[in-house]
């Protein structure tokens, strides 16, 4: 009879905890589980070189892209995506806002930003700034990017770089609201975008 006791008990404990689990959130991933902004603080330069922080990612909701300029073919396909959602859920650019944030600081410069994004889109802001402190904001939010050199046996020599190719999705108050995968139907990515606005 005690034996059974215990085994209920055991039971029910166990059972507590699924339910206290789920109720905190652990059917959700940690960023939609979150009830504030995502990612971390910052202070870094637009690519017009004024100072820009995450402040920027409030207020209207966001598409965030961390990328490269000297990507081959990823992030020019994107960012050219992107622009074209834009126009279609936001045409008079009132109520979406873009920004990509380079990976490859020690190349990117706000300048080489500006030259590079200018040229695919006016709706979409390019962030750079210094290296040390660009990483720790892509660190900050939960973002992958390594550098891996072209050829092995000169680790200082040219080099590409493996990074998250997924677009961050922020609604107005700058918290996680999913994201658009690399190479997502048109239609899908452009429904997210309509969901995001109509979330604020």
């Amino acid at each position: 009879m005690k034996t059974v006791r215990i085994v209920v008990w055991v039971a029910v404990l166990i059972m507590a905890g699924v339910l206290g689990w789920f109720t905190i959130g652990g059917s959700k991933t940690p960023e939609a589980a979150a009830e504030g902004p995502y990612g971390v603080p910052f202070t870094l330069t637009a690519q017009n070189g004024q100072p820009i922080s995450e402040q920027a990612f409030r207020g209207k909701p966001t598409a965030l892209f961390f990328g490269y300029t000297h990507c081959p073919d990823v992030c020019p396909t994107t960012l050219f995506e992107m622009n074209g959602w834009m126009q279609k859920v936001d045409p008079d650019g009132t109520k979406l806002t873009a920004y990509f944030v380079t990976v490859d600081p020690e190349r990117d410069t706000p300048a080489i930003m500006n030259q590079y994004v200018s040229n695919v889109s006016n709706r979409i802001t390019g962030i750079s700034g210094d290296p040390a402190k660009v990483m720790d904001m892509i660190k900050g939010f939960r973002v992958y990017a390594k550098k891996v050199p072209l050829d092995e046996k000169d680790p200082n020599g040219d080099y590409t770089m493996d990074h998250t190719a997924s677009v961050f999705l922020l609604d107005a108050s700058g918290r996680f609201a999913g994201t658009i995968a690399y190479q997502e139907d048109a239609d899908i990515a452009v429904k997210k975008l309509e969901n995001l606005i109509k979330k604020g």
